[in-house]
């Protein structure tokens, strides 16, 4: 399969492929949260795949609700030479911790937001890879905005819808396994000790807060365990 294309946005169109300004991106830029873009002919700046999925995510970041320099904390954190995929990964783990919104998109504006004009068969793909859902408007989908980059990224791959399908009811089948399974584990060893002692109602709510604050981190925890299995297993072959 030949290598794709890599991709070279002027300013204009990293701000389009986005969904920011212009003046938005300068912000970033100058506050150092995106690298600076390759210098071409006659000093035009050109930015890659790393670019946008840096921009999306800091879009994402801003979505939840985070400070600019909660931002900067968190990118500080990351590696150096991260990698674009590892970027959409951590863009569509941020996204899970946000409630699903109605968010529903036409063909054409899709095609906008993934770059390239979607065909039936791109489509179904993406629904398949669950980046997107299907309304009873055939024309209109759901968005998963945390999917959809990456689903993007999939499609020029030759890999045949049957096999995405096949991937996603495995997945599905394992983490609805590890959820019972953690959820056994905290109910046996955590809830249930708390309720015997017989705790007062404040101790109870503020239980029930720190629940749900751990969710993303368990979720960080799982996708940063299965990235390191996946990779164990592609390099015992």
């Amino acid at each position: 399969m030949p290598a794709p294309v890599p991709l070279r946005l002027t300013v204009d169109e990293l701000a389009a492929r986005a969904g920011v300004t212009v003046r938005t991106l300068r912000f970033y830029s100058g506050r150092g949260l995106l690298p600076p873009p390759e210098l071409g002919p006659r000093r035009v700046g050109f930015y890659g795949r790393g670019h946008l999925d840096r921009l999306e995510l800091i879009e994402e970041l801003q979505r939840q609700g985070l400070t600019l320099a909660a931002i900067e904390r968190y990118l500080s954190q990351l590696p150096e030479d991260i990698g674009t995929l590892d970027l959409a990964i951590h863009r569509a783990l941020v996204a899970a911790w946000t409630p699903e919104s109605a968010e529903e998109a036409d063909v054409d504006q899709l095609s906008r937001r993934v770059g390239r004009e979607l065909s039936p068969a791109d489509l179904d793909r993406l629904v398949a890879m669950g980046a997107l859902h299907r309304t009873d408007r055939p024309e209109v989908f759901r968005v998963d905005p945390g999917l959809l980059p990456l689903g993007a990224r999939i499609l020029d791959l030759p890999i045949p819808l049957e096999t995405i399908l096949a991937t996603r009811a495995v997945v599905r089948l394992h983490s609805q396994a590890t959820a019972r399974d953690l959820h056994r584990l905290f109910r046996d060893t955590v809830w249930k000790p708390i309720r015997e002692s017989e705790p007062d109602p404040a101790e109870l709510d503020r239980m029930r807060e720190l629940t749900a604050e751990i969710e993303p981190l368990l979720a960080q925890a799982l996708v940063t365990a299965f990235h390191r299995s996946l990779a164990d297993q592609l390099l015992s072959e």
